[in-house]
């Protein structure tokens, strides 16, 4: 059975602050390891897979159509998705390159080097993973949670996350594979992790052209959460109203910057 988390999170909440803040046209979904396949299978309305799958059909299948689904190694098309998650060795065949050399990489080199940037999950450490939408409430402590949205609305997600205990964030692109930069490597550091989906995210996980994805731990969410409400209190909120290019910007800016604002002669 699953462990209770420490922390409460009233998900039904959390889900509905998610999309009255961003109007988020994706369903916001929670992601969690398990030691075992019967943990996984004891989470409530749990679907297991009936062929295989990448692991981005399976997240497209939770946040697009509103599955709660579950998966082992041996749901899994293809080995990039399971070493990236922890579930298929990282192996010397893995960080080899020779799956991705001619085929994204002009050498065996560069393949290689590519494969050695990725952040992975270290193999061994689970045996099973659950995705559910957290509006559901079926995975109550989630890993991470994973958001899909346009750039204006991840900015003012991470506006959010630096009202309060200010940090610069440095994200990584590693091309293909994109999916070690979001779900990866959220999962390996319990960072907050934004990451430009990749082409077979966009073609087998359904990923829509302008959206990107933030994988987030939920005492991080709920940060963000909390930074966004006070943003909209000020006025800055989603969506984000256009001026004008030529437009007189001192009516706009000076209830918010009153004394940087430069007055009309």
């Amino acid at each position: 059975m699953e462990t209770v988390s420490q922390t409460a999170y009233n998900w039904t909440e959390i889900a509905a602050d998610l999309q009255d803040l961003l109007r988020l046209k994706a369903t916001p979904v929670g992601m969690k390891k398990y030691a075992s396949t019967e943990e996984m299978e004891a989470v409530p309305k749990i679907r297991r897979p009936n062929k295989r799958y990448l692991f981005d059909q399976i997240v497209a299948q939770s946040v697009r159509l509103g599955f709660t689904m579950g998966v082992t190694a041996e749901d899994l098309a293809m080995k990039q998705c399971g070493a990236i998650l922890g579930l298929m060795p990282q192996d010397e065949d893995f960080y080899s390159g020779e799956a991705m050399d001619g085929v994204w990489f002009g050498t065996r080199e560069d393949s290689a080097k590519h494969q050695a940037s990725l952040d992975v999950i270290p193999y061994g450490t689970y045996k099973a993973l659950a995705i559910s939408p957290l509006a559901s409430g079926r995975i109550q402590n989630p890993d991470i949670c994973l958001i899909y949205g346009t750039p204006g609305q991840m900015i003012l997600l991470i506006n959010g996350l630096q009202w309060v205990g200010f940090k610069k964030f440095e994200w990584s692109v590693s091309g293909e594979s994109s999916c070690a930069d979001s779900w990866g490597r959220a999962l390996a550091t319990g960072e907050p992790s934004l990451s430009i989906p990749c082409y077979a995210e966009r073609r087998f996980g359904g990923v829509l052209d302008e959206e990107m994805l933030m994988a987030i731990a939920p005492a991080d969410l709920v940060k963000g959460i909390e930074g966004m409400k006070k943003l909209s209190r000020n006025g800055l909120r989603y969506p984000i109203p256009p001026v004008g290019i030529q437009a007189d910007a001192t009516e706009s800016l000076a209830p918010i910057y009153p004394k940087w604002v430069q007055p009309n002669s």
